[in-house]
């Protein structure tokens, strides 16, 4: 061995890790945190303790620790280009809905626990932000979005004529899924590609999901946290009250109107 090299490892093995005290907070936050936080979430909460340090940094100790966020909750892309029919946006964004049934959106949103995938398809009623239907699959095929659908029609009376607006997923592309909508007297729209502003209201929710879901419940595993999601959106529906609904869920909401009309 060449002098040089066993001095440089004799020095090395003697260096003190200037990393200990941060390692020492991030372990802490982490498990405080019951593993919901990830590296920029705990970047974050460094520094609001007065530690100065970069996200990458986090994530390389992190990695070292093999701390690694438990829940993951992503958008679900399912746009494959087109595949069939591309609908014009007639939202346009205006996400105002004087009655029930008179405008729904929908989207599907991907969800990641212990190793395993969910999908969930829910559309939401712009009238009162009441989820009328909902599929959730292990995998994203077509019936995640068809029975879904089937559920919805359910809910309409003869002189409904919604308009369901959603991106331009290829489950929304699909002659079949046009086909059913305009047998029903539904008409189709889509946001433009890669705005997910033009359904931010679909959006909302399911940043909603993540903030007092997520991060608020442990899950035991993929099964538990599927009953907690389906109870989650029971308690959304017929419990969370909204302030631009006076104060009523969604459902009182629209119980209320309907018996104002």
């Amino acid at each position: 061995m060449a002098r040089s090299t066993y001095y440089y490892w004799k020095k090395a093995f003697g260096r003190q890790d200037k990393y200990v005290e941060i390692k020492s907070v991030i372990e802490e936050i982490f498990h405080l945190n019951r593993g919901r936080y990830g590296y920029r979430r705990i970047t974050l909460e460094l520094r609001n303790r007065g530690f100065k340090v970069n996200h990458k940094t986090v994530l390389r100790l992190m990695n070292k620790m093999g701390l690694k966020c438990l829940v993951r909750m992503k958008k679900y892309r399912s746009y494959k280009g087109k595949v069939g029919k591309i609908a014009p946006n007639l939202l346009k964004r205006d996400f105002k809905a004087t009655k029930p049934n008179e405008k729904w959106v929908t989207d599907v949103t991907e969800f990641h626990l212990y190793g395993e995938k969910l999908y969930l398809s829910p559309i939401l009623d712009l009238f009162n932000g009441e989820i009328i239907a909902y599929n959730i699959e292990s995998r994203p095929v077509y019936p995640l979005v068809s029975k879904m659908l089937d559920q919805a029609l359910k809910k309409l009376e003869s002189e409904d004529s919604p308009v369901l607006h959603s991106d331009q997923g290829w489950h929304y592309q699909m002659k079949t899924y046009s086909h059913a909508l305009k047998t029903h007297g539904i008409t189709q729209s889509m946001s433009r590609k890669g705005n997910c502003l033009d359904n931010a209201v679909m959006e909302n929710f399911f940043g909603l999901l993540k903030s007092e879901l997520l991060y608020l419940h442990e899950f035991d595993s993929m099964e538990h946290f599927k009953q907690e999601l389906e109870e989650y959106i029971y308690y959304y529906n017929h419990q969370r009250i909204k302030v631009k609904l006076k104060g009523m869920s969604p459902v009182d909401f629209r119980i209320h109107a309907l018996k104002a009309a």
